[in-house]
């Protein structure tokens, strides 16, 4: 079995975003971990326009041209991580409406979250995880908050994340738990791909 593909999903397209920094953070750490294979997807890459379809494309086709691509992309991966910034309780729309814009395509993969912002970004996550369920994700537990403290830091350029140690731990944590949980769900859906083919034959 090939290794597990691991997206970073940068949850925030503004121009003046943080997003940038905690991305590159994890990435870093992500990309030491032997056992996985990782990519940045920037949403910016991705002008997905709010949803406007018939429906969700779980129930059918997506006519937008992103919205396709976007799917196809989704496919590619075993496992997420996501940028989450916190505006007004809750994650950013554009990230949510990416969310929203996929469907089985984000089955049975985990998922994982660096919020960032008022309390850590932790409602914002939790709302997340919440979209994840419904997906049929599996959120892992481990998670990175960066709170206020640390992000100010942080912005005004005094510290790097790299710098601060708990926020490093988290990191590897949260790495180690979306590797694991995706080379065990990547096994099961090959095993089911081929037990499916096995009683179409």
């Amino acid at each position: 079995m090939s290794k597990p593909k691991i997206a970073i999903v940068v949850g925030s397209t503004r121009a003046a975003r943080f997003a940038d920094v905690p991305a590159q953070w994890i990435t870093k750490i992500a990309k030491s971990h032997a056992d996985i294979d990782v990519e940045i997807v920037d949403l910016r890459d991705w002008p997905l326009p709010f949803f406007d379809e018939v429906a969700s494309s779980a129930w059918a086709p997506s006519q937008n041209e992103i919205a396709q691509r976007w799917q196809k992309k989704v496919a590619e991966f075993d496992g997420f991580i996501f940028t989450a910034a916190e505006y007004n309780h809750g994650p950013t729309a554009v990230l949510k409406n990416a969310i929203d814009y996929a469907a089985n395509e984000w089955n049975k993969k985990p998922a994982g979250f660096v919020g960032y912002g008022s309390v850590g970004g932790s409602r914002a996550v939790e709302h997340l995880r919440l979209a994840a369920v419904e997906l049929q994700m599996a959120p892992v537990k481990s998670a990175v908050h960066i709170a206020w403290g640390d992000f100010l830091a942080v912005r005004q350029g005094e510290k790097k994340l790299e710098d601060i140690e708990h926020l490093n731990q988290a990191g590897a944590a949260l790495v180690n738990d979306v590797a694991w949980w995706a080379r065990v769900l990547k096994a099961a859906r090959q095993a089911d791909a081929i037990a499916g083919e096995a009683q179409a034959a």
